[in-house]
């Protein structure tokens, strides 16, 4: 196996230099030299880059490493082509989430790392996703000054989500701050050659901003459903890190400002004949941990996060998975998550804006019960009420695989990227 790019006595631009001089053409659109930057380091973002790479791009794959989130498969695989690499930026210190003045210090080195290794890469397309705002203000400055093209794969809409948490942490000056970002996220995804936009949702939030409506692409996200195989409940992996008879509740994803866990606790205290299996790391799981240690509630652990090797035999082994987003986050949200969930073949439990993508996507193809994070006690009943069918819960369960069958194919996928890349290039 090739070791990633940094780690070998060879600069980024040697390799591209290298392999780009007989680039294999397997595509409609000409070999470009495309560097897709994913902040957090997610699963389906990497899947992207190495279907691309097989059409014959030279495909550079970039993330944080110090992002607290869970990870895709970010390692090089036997079968990938020559064509396809993965390098990553990292702090020589912990990524202070919970500080947001070092936090916005940390944002803006980490994107002064990602910036030289796109200089070093010097690519003809960048796509970036997930980076923070001021990360992404100094890494789109960097694509324009070597003149590539630049797209925003717009995931979330974060300016919101600023506007929400910083004046409430920072009375005084919090509100300004949220104007600023609002300014700069607007005003980067004018300027972006074209923008990716997760939802049909984004599209009138981006034009009445002032995004030209013939800049904007709409690609739902998905899951790689290729890397995410279905295992027996009863797994190896199950059999040893999961209750072996209880029903299993399983949340697995970051917890942070849009998510409420006491909503899981109240799912244990409700259900104690389950148990509800936590995946997640950061101070919002430790508090959680810590509370329920305090009450003396016994049917919920918190683990870590696991390798995304072990992740299909973690999530196989569920009954139930739930979700939640704030009412607040509204449409600008969008938990990929799901999307992970629906490809295993387990129902879904959702605490959702009915408003959000997700809550629609759970409720037409009835893959789960979907409760407005205002319903608390619906949401519960709903939990209660999924663990009495097993039936039910089977049915779902495959409503939710059949649909990631049908809609995560990543053939067709690449080829809608592929066709905005010829439009831009």
């Amino acid at each position: 196996m090739r070791m990633l790019a940094e780690e070998i006595d060879v600069s980024i631009a040697d390799w591209a230099s290298h392999i780009g001089e007989n680039i294999p053409f397997k595509s409609g659109v000409p070999p470009m030299r495309i560097l897709i930057s994913d902040y957090s380091g997610h699963p389906f973002q990497v899947q992207l880059s190495r279907e691309l790479a097989r059409r014959g791009h030279l495909v550079m794959h970039m993330f944080f490493a110090g992002f607290q989130t869970p990870k895709g498969n970010l390692v090089r695989q036997e079968q990938d082509p020559e064509t396809f690499d993965i390098t990553y930026v990292n702090l020589g210190e912990t990524f202070r989430k919970d500080s947001f003045v070092r936090r916005r210090q940390q944002e803006v080195q980490v994107g002064e790392l990602m910036a030289a290794k796109l200089r070093g890469f010097k690519p003809d397309l960048v796509i970036s996703s997930n980076a923070p705002l001021d990360t992404q203000r100094v890494f789109q400055k960097a694509a324009d000054e070597i003149g590539a093209k630049f797209i925003f794969w717009l995931q979330d809409i974060y300016s919101e989500g600023i506007s929400r948490v910083v004046p409430r942490k920072l009375p005084v000056v919090g509100h300004a701050a949220a104007a600023f970002y609002r300014w700069l996220e607007f005003t980067m995804l004018r300027n972006s050659d074209r923008v990716v936009a997760i939802t049909q949702d984004f599209v009138p939030i981006l034009t009445a901003k002032g995004v030209k409506a013939e800049q904007i692409s709409v690609v739902e996200n998905w899951a790689p459903l290729d890397e995410l195989p279905r295992h027996a409940r009863e797994n190896d992996w199950a059999a040893i890190h999961m209750h072996p008879s209880a029903l299993r509740y399983v949340y697995s994803g970051t917890l942070g400002y849009k998510h409420d866990p006491s909503l899981l606790h109240d799912i244990a205290r409700r259900l104690p004949e389950a148990h509800v299996h936590v995946f997640s790391e950061g101070e919002p799981a430790s508090a959680l941990a810590r509370e329920v240690a305090e009450a003396g509630t016994p049917n919920l652990t918190v683990h870590p996060w696991v390798p995304f090797a072990d992740l299909p035999r973690m999530l196989s082994g569920a009954d139930v998975f739930v979700a939640m987003i704030e009412e607040e986050a509204g449409v600008y949200s969008v938990p990929s998550k799901i999307l992970t969930y629906l490809t295993v073949g387990r129902p879904i439990l959702a605490s959702v804006p009915a408003e959000n993508l997700a809550a629609r996507l759970i409720s037409h193809h009835d893959a789960g019960r979907v409760m407005p994070p205002s319903e608390r006690e619906a949401f519960l009943q709903a939990a209660v009420d999924l663990a009495q069918s097993e039936v039910r819960r089977r049915a779902m369960g495959n409503n939710g695989r059949a649909y990631a069958e049908r809609a995560f194919d990543i053939t067709a996928i690449a080829d809608h990227f592929e066709r905005i890349l010829g439009e831009i290039a």
